[in-house]
């Protein structure tokens, strides 16, 4: 992660006091466990302090924001809280581009079968691949 400015830290850390506010959460121990991190490094954030980058994503998931948010705010965007996506009609759960998306669920799937099943075609891995991307996407998983 490139080096953050003091100024976009402490804009994370209000927009995380406000949303653990409008949430009703308490700042503690029990909370923070819950969301796979600790109470100090959930302090850290809304004090406006840097924090490793894969907890980022627990604190997403705390303030029920869509992954990757916190990072967007770092960099200088909003949050996207879940309730907005919930009701998308297409399903979409992040911010990513839908069809960004699909191309590296498509790569991931063609990766394990080329590893795991011998004897198979270049031709059926790929239709296997948009298969499981297909419902993924139909599922709201992706």
């Amino acid at each position: 992660m490139p080096p953050v400015s003091d100024d976009a830290l402490e804009h994370l850390g209000k927009l995380a006091r406000r949303r653990r506010a409008e949430l009703g959460l308490a700042l503690n121990d029990k909370n923070a466990a819950a969301g796979g991190l600790s109470n100090r490094t959930w302090q850290r954030v809304e004090k406006g302090l840097p924090i490793r980058e894969t907890n980022y994503v627990k604190i997403d998931g705390l303030l029920q924001w869509a992954p990757g948010s916190c990072m967007r705010i770092l960099e200088g965007g909003e949050p996207i809280p879940v309730e907005q996506i919930s009701g998308n009609p297409d399903g979409q759960k992040s911010p990513v581009p839908p069809e960004v998306l699909d191309a590296e669920a498509r790569d991931v799937v063609q990766l394990a079968l080329i590893a795991t099943a011998t004897g198979t075609s270049a031709e059926e891995i790929r239709e296997m691949s948009k298969r499981v991307v297909r419902d993924l996407r139909e599922h709201g998983l992706i």
